[in-house]
C-alpha cells in the first residue's frame, strides 16, 4: 500500500510520466512484494524556482533532472528490501530514460494500518 510522491521539473511528456510511474510499480512489487494494482503516485511538476536543492550533497552531482521520490508504505521492510529498490529503481530509470542515478533521490517511510482507509472511511486495520 504504498503512496508516492513524485517531484520533478516541469516539461516531462505524458508517456515520460507513464515510464517513470510503470518503473516505480515493477521495482515497488518485485523489491517490496506490493500487490500489482496497488499503484497510489501522485507527479508534481515544479517550475525552476521551486525547486531547491544542493547539486552536490552526497551526490556525484545533480542537475536540473533532479528527481524526488517520497514513498509512505503500510508494512516496515527491512534494509536489504530498501537498499534493492533505491538501486533497481535508479537502475530502470537510467536504463529506461537515461535519468542519470545521481539525479535520483528517494525517501521510504513507515506508518500502520491504522494509518490508512482507502475508501468508505474503513481504516485498514478494520479489514484484517
Amino acid at each position: 500500500m504504498p503512496f508516492t510522491r513524485i517531484i520533478l521539473r516541469q516539461g516531462y511528456s505524458h508517456v515520460q510520466i507513464m515510464q517513470i510511474s510503470d518503473i516505480l510499480q515493477q521495482s515497488l512489487e518485485q523489491e517490496f512484494a506490493v500487490p500489482p494494482r496497488d499503484r497510489f503516485q501522485v507527479f508534481e511538476e515544479l517550475p525552476a524556482r521551486l525547486r531547491v536543492f544542493d547539486r552536490h550533497y552526497k551526490s556525484g552531482g545533480r542537475s536540473d533532472n533532479f528527481i524526488q521520490f517520497h514513498i509512505l508504505a503500510g508494512r516496515p521492510r527491512s534494509f536489504a528490501q530498501k537498499q534493492n529498490l533505491s538501486r533497481v529503481l535508479c537502475d530502470r530509470l537510467h536504463g529506461g530514460l537515461n535519468i542519470d542515478p545521481d539525479d535520483v533521490m528517494i525517501m521510504i517511510q513507515f506508518n500502520s494500518a491504522e494509518e490508512w482507509s482507502f475508501s468508505q472511511g474503513r481504516m485498514l486495520s478494520e479489514e484484517q
